[in-house]
């Protein structure tokens, strides 16, 4: 899957709002009302999903008319459902801003540019956000946490990221 296919997170379906088959969408965007600019939504499989009519703003999100869904137990029903856009929908970013998806898929060099592996996925755990690396030479994946410190250089057109691991604490001082 190239960059431009792969898809991107940006909402979840919540429920019904009312009776008359609005729905409630989570958004994960910067800005909730930017899900009507995207519509159609995609689902997990890259589909069309949900075809947003009209929206307004919600503390969560939005809450949504929607092509797809008429009645409040059809708004029910999709609950949970997570909504996608391709990365190519959305807004270039700034000049020395990215979106976290462009780092999946980079080499992960150290200081003396050795290859340790590439960036698997990006995940939050509740903290800060952490590099899911996949070894150069296999086995298993190992989290880097995105900082400064840690990821000091990046070069996304080139398809590369410098990594410094931190120094790993093997013995814990006696309190």
């Amino acid at each position: 899957m190239s960059n431009e296919d792969r898809l991107i997170l940006v909402g979840q379906i919540g429920g019904a709002f009312g009776v008359k088959g609005e729905v409630r969408i989570s958004a994960y965007t910067a800005d909730p009302m930017a899900l009507v600019g995207y519509s159609p939504l995609l689902g997990a499989d890259g589909k069309p999903a949900l075809t947003l009519i009209s929206a307004r703003p919600d503390k969560a999100g939005v809450v949504a008319r929607v092509k797809e869904i008429a009645t409040k137990e059809e708004a029910d029903a999709r609950r949970g459902q997570k909504l996608f856009v391709t990365r190519d929908a959305l807004p270039e970013p700034e000049e020395d801003e990215f979106y976290l998806t462009d780092l999946v898929g980079l080499e992960g060099r150290d200081p003396a540019d050795v290859v340790l592996g590439k960036v698997k996925s990006v995940q939050n755990f509740g903290a800060d956000d952490m590099l899911e690396i996949a070894p150069a030479e296999g086995g298993p994946t190992w989290y880097l946490p995105f900082t400064r410190e840690t990821a000091p250089e990046l070069h996304i057109n080139e398809g590369w990221l410098r990594i410094v691991r931190p120094t790993e604490v093997s013995d814990r001082d006696e309190d």
